[in-house]
C-alpha cells in the first residue's frame, strides 16, 4: 500500500512545490532545469541517466510484469504450446513492435489521446476485479463486509498499514527508502512529470496533479485489494483453480507474480475476460509509450541538439528522437527477461534498481532547488559519490544466499530501503559542505520567469493537497491496527 498512497503526498507536494517552478523556467526535460541551476555538464550527465536507466530498469520491468499477465490471464503459453520462457519472449515482442510504432511516429499526440482511452478502460478494469473477486470471496455471506471478515479472520495482518517487522516495507521504512524513492518518482522523474510541462498555465497543471494524487490514494482498491484476495484464495481459502494456475517453484514456494492473471482469469467472467486483457495490453503500451517518448525528448534535447548538431532543423532533431526512442526499445526488449526472469521479488528487485540512480539525483535537485549557492562542480561530486554508494549497496550487499550470510548491508542498515535513506542524507550534508568550503556560485541563483505560462496558482489548491494529505494520514491510522 505504501507505494499507492504515499504517492498521493508526493503529488500533492509537485502541485504546490516543484510544478510552479517548472513552468516559471519554461523548461521540456528535468535536464534543462538542471543545466539553468547547475550547468551544462550536469545536463548532459543527468540525461544520459535517465535515457540509461529507461533501457535498462523501467522499460524492461513494464514489458516484463505486462507479458506474465497477460500470460497468466490468457493462457498463452498452453494456448500455442511454448514454454514460459517462449510465451514472454513473444509477448515482449510483440508490446515493443506494437507500441513502438505509434510511440516513434505518433508523437507526443498519438500517446496522450491512447493514455486517455486507457486509463479509463484500466480504471474500469480494476474496478471490475476487485468488485468480482470480493464476489468470490464473499459468497453467500454479503459484500464487502463478508470478504473483509472472511480475509482478516484467516490472516489478522492482512490489511495492517504499517506492515511487519520482517517485511520489506515495515513502517519505519516510509521515512526513509520508501519515501525518497516515491517523492523522486512522482515530482522529478521525467517521464512522469513531462505531461504537466504542457499545462496551459499553473492552476491548470495543479487542477491535473491533485487529481491524480486522489486517484493514487485509492488505487490500492484496484492494486493492492486484488493481491490481498489472490493471497487468501491460495493460502487460506486453498482454492484449488488459483493454487494450480499459481503453482510453486523448485523450492516449493508460490509463484507471486502468476497471481493477478489467474485471479483474473478465476473471477472473471468469460465475456469480460477479453475486454480487460485489452485494457491490459493498452495500460502496458501507454507506459511503454510514455517512456519512449520521454527518453526521446531528453536525447533530442539535451544530448542531441546541444552537443552533437546545435544547428539542427526541427526535422533533424525529430529524426533523433526517433532513432533513440527504437534503440531504446530493442535494449528494452533484450534486457526485460535476463534481468527480471525467475526472480522472486520482482517489484522489490525493481525499486533497488531505481534507488541506485533516483537517490543521488533527487539529493542534487533538492539541493539545487532550496541553496542557491552550491555550484556546478559540487553538483557533479555528489551525483558521482552517490552513484557509487548506491551501486555499492546494491550489487555488493555481501549476502550468500547458499549459506544464508546475511551481509554488511542487512547487518548495519536492517533494510535497503534505510540505506537509501543514509545516503541521501549523506550527499545533502556532502554537497552542502563542498559548497561551504568553495565551491559555490559567484551570485546566488535567482530563477528568471520565462514568461511562457500564467502562474497565477489554483486558489483551492493548498487547502485541496491538505485535505489529501490528512486522507492519507487517516488511512494509515485506521488500517493500523
Amino acid at each position: 500500500m505504501c507505494w499507492e498512497v504515499v504517492a498521493g503526498m508526493s503529488l500533492v507536494v509537485l502541485a504546490l512545490v516543484f510544478l510552479p517552478r517548472y513552468l516559471k523556467s519554461g523548461i521540456a526535460t528535468i535536464p534543462q532545469f538542471l543545466e539553468e541551476r547547475y550547468g551544462s555538464s550536469v545536463r548532459a550527465i543527468t540525461a544520459g541517466i535517465f535515457i540509461v536507466a529507461y533501457m535498462l530498469i523501467l522499460l524492461p520491468f513494464v514489458l516484463y510484469l505486462g507479458a506474465k499477465g497477460l500470460n497468466g490471464m490468457l493462457g498463452l503459453e498452453t494456448m500455442f504450446e511454448l514454454t514460459e520462457l517462449q510465451t514472454i519472449w513473444a509477448v515482449i515482442i510483440f508490446i515493443a513492435v506494437l507500441g513502438g510504432g505509434y510511440a516513434i511516429w505518433g508523437g507526443m499526440r498519438a500517446i496522450a489521446v491512447s493514455d486517455t482511452l486507457n486509463g479509463a478502460g484500466l480504471l474500469v478494469g480494476g474496478l471490475m476485479i476487485t468488485y468480482f473477486s470480493i464476489q468470490v470471496v464473499a459468497g453467500d455471506e454479503g459484500g464487502f463486509l463478508g470478504a473483509y471478515e472472511k480475509i482478516k479472520a484467516a490472516d489478522a495482518d492482512a490489511f495492517q498499514s504499517l506492515g511487519k517487522a520482517d517485511e520489506g516495507t515495515h513502517w519505519p521504512t516510509l521515512f526513509t527508502g520508501v519515501l525518497l524513492l516515491n517523492f523522486f518518482y512522482w515530482c522529478t522523474n521525467q517521464q512522469i512529470i513531462q505531461r504537466t510541462f504542457g499545462a496551459k498555465n499553473l492552476a491548470e497543471g495543479q487542477k491535473g496533479v491533485l487529481l491524480a494524487a486522489f486517484f493514487k490514494i485509492l488505487a490500492p482498491l484496484v492494486l493492492v485489494l486484488p493481491g490481498i484476495i489472490a493471497a487468501y484464495l491460495v493460502i487460506s481459502a486453498q482454492d484449488a483453480e488459483m493454487m494450480a494456475a499459481v503453482g510453486t517453484n523448485e523450492e516449493g514456494n508460490w509463484i507471486a507474480d502468476r497471481a493477478y492473471g489467474a485471479l483474473v482469469t478465476r473471477v472473471l467472467p468469460d465475456w469480460l475476460l477479453g475486454f480487460f486483457a485489452a485494457v491490459v495490453v493498452g495500460s502496458i503500451l501507454s507506459t511503454f509509450n510514455s517512456v519512449l517518448n520521454s527518453a526521446a525528448t531528453l536525447f533530442s534535447l539535451d544530448v542531441y541538439k546541444q552537443y552533437l548538431n546545435p544547428q539542427a532543423s526541427t526535422k533533424t532533431i525529430v529524426r533523433s528522437g526517433q532513432v533513440c526512442s527504437f534503440v531504446v526499445a530493442v535494449f528494452a526488449v533484450v534486457a526485460a527477461p535476463n534481468i527480471f526472469y525467475g526472480r522472486d521479488s520482482v517489484f522489490g528487485f525493481f525499486q533497488t534498481l531505481n534507488g541506485v540512480y533516483f537517490i543521488p539525483l533527487l539529493a542534487i535537485i533538492m539541493i539545487g532547488m532550496f541553496n542557491r549557492y552550491a555550484d556546478e562542480k559540487s553538483a557533479l561530486i555528489t551525483l558521482l559519490v552517490g552513484l557509487g554508494l548506491m551501486v555499492l549497496g546494491t550489487f555488493f550487499t555481501g549476502e550468500v544466499a547458499e549459506t544464508e550470510t546475511a551481509g554488511w548491508l542487512k547487518d548495519y542498515f536492517g533494510s535497503p530501503f534505510h540505506y537509501m535513506g543514509g545516503v541521501f542524507a549523506l550527499l545533502i550534508v556532502l554537497q552542502l559542505v563542498l559548497s561551504s568550503i568553495g565551491m559555490r556560485r559567484a551570485e546566488p541563483y535567482i530563477q528568471v520567469d520565462a514568461g511562457l505560462v500564467d502562474l497565477t496558482p489554483w486558489k483551492p489548491a493548498p487547502y485541496v493537497g491538505a485535505g489529501l494529505i490528512i486522507l492519507v494520514i487517516g488511512i494509515y491510522i485506521y488500517f493500523a491496527t
